[in-house]
C-alpha cells in the first residue's frame, strides 16, 4: 500500500478541501473522522468514496479496514503530517473517510407515520446541532431536519458531534421553518416549541400523540414568527436555580420525555391488560 506523505498531493488537497461548505455542496461530499463515524459510513452502501487510515490505526482498528476491504473502498495510507493536514481536531484518531451526501427530501424524511422529529430554526452552532442530531438518534426519532438557516449538517464539527448518528436516520436540509412545519402539520405531527415563553411546562403537556419538536438558535432562542408555527410553545421546568438549559440539553429533555410517553401508550396498546377472573 503507497503512503500518503506530501499534503500537497491532489488526492490530499482533494478531501482537505472538504473541510469548506462552498467545496462540500459542489462535490456533493463530505469528511468524516475517527472510528466510530467510518464504521457507520462504511455499513451503509455506495456511502464511503476512501479512506484514509495511518499506519498505528491501521493496526489499532483492523475491523475497519476489514470493512472498507469488503465495500471495495479504496484504502489510503497516511502518514501523521497528512492525517493532520486532513483533520480538523487537535489529536487526530488515524481515520478519515470521504462520504457522499446523506441526507434526504423533506417529505421523504417527515411523512405519514412519523412519529418524533426534531426541527433545528436558526441553530448555528455545529457541536450543539450534532449532539441533538445523536440525542434524537437515541430516543428513537424518526428524523432531523436542519432548516435553511441552520448549519450545515456536514460541517465537520457536527458530524464528529454526531457520533455516528448522521449515518443513523433520515437527515432533511434547506427547507425554510415555515415548510418543515407545514410539511410536520400535513404528516399528522403536532408541533411543540421549545421555549422559555411556554405558558405550559414539559410537565403539563400531553406528548402521546406524534410530535415534531422545534428547537431555536442557542442565543436567542425562537422569535415570534417561528413561535406562532406551533400548536403550543412549551418550556422546560427549572426545579433549581439555574437560569436556564443549553441547547443540546433542553433537547434531550424534551425528546427523551416525548420517546418514553410515546413506547408507554404504544405498550399499552400491543400489551392490554388480562381481564379479570
Amino acid at each position: 500500500m503507497a503512503e500518503f506523505t506530501n499534503i500537497r498531493s491532489p488526492r490530499v488537497k482533494a478531501a482537505r478541501r472538504l473541510t469548506k461548505r462552498a467545496f462540500r455542496d459542489r462535490d456533493r461530499a463530505f469528511l468524516a473522522e475517527g472510528p466510530q463515524a467510518v464504521r457507520e459510513a462504511l455499513a451503509l452502501k455506495d456511502v464511503t468514496v476512501e479512506l484514509f487510515a495511518t499506519a498505528e490505526a491501521e493496526s489499532r482498528h483492523p475491523d475497519v479496514l476489514a470493512a472498507a476491504a469488503a465495500a471495495g473502498v479504496p484504502v489510503h495510507r497516511a502518514s501523521g503530517e497528512v492525517m493532520t493536514e486532513l483533520t480538523q481536531t487537535v489529536t487526530p484518531q488515524g481515520l478519515l473517510a470521504v462520504c457522499r451526501f446523506v441526507h434526504v427530501p423533506l417529505d421523504e424524511a417527515v411523512r405519514e407515520g412519523t412519529r418524533l422529529v426534531a426541527l433545528l430554526a436558526h441553530v448555528r452552532d455545529p457541536g450543539n446541532a450534532g449532539t441533538v442530531l445523536r440525542t434524537a438518534d437515541a430516543a428513537g426519532a424518526d428524523a432531523v431536519v436542519f432548516t435553511d438557516a441552520s448549519v450545515d449538517p456536514y460541517n465537520g464539527k457536527c458530524v464528529r458531534a454526531s457520533a455516528g448518528s448522521l449515518f443513523h436516520l433520515p437527515v432533511a436540509t434547506g427547507a425554510p421553518v415555515a415548510e418543515a412545519a407545514r410539511r410536520a402539520r400535513e404528516s399528522g405531527l403536532r408541533i411543540l416549541a421549545a421555549d422559555g415563553a411556554g405558558t405550559r411546562t414539559l410537565d403539563e403537556v400531553d406528548l402521546a400523540g406524534p410530535t415534531a419538536w422545534l428547537f431555536g438558535n442557542e442565543a436567542w432562542g425562537l422569535p415570534p414568527e417561528l413561535l406562532d408555527l406551533a400548536d403550543e410553545v412549551v418550556r422546560v421546568p427549572i426545579y433549581g436555580r439555574a437560569e436556564s438549559l443549553n441547547l443540546a440539553t433542553a433537547a434531550a429533555v424534551c425528546l427523551y420525555a416525548s420517546a418514553r410517553v410515546q413506547r408507554q401508550t404504544l405498550h399499552s396498546v400491543e400489551d392490554p391488560p388480562t381481564p379479570a377472573r
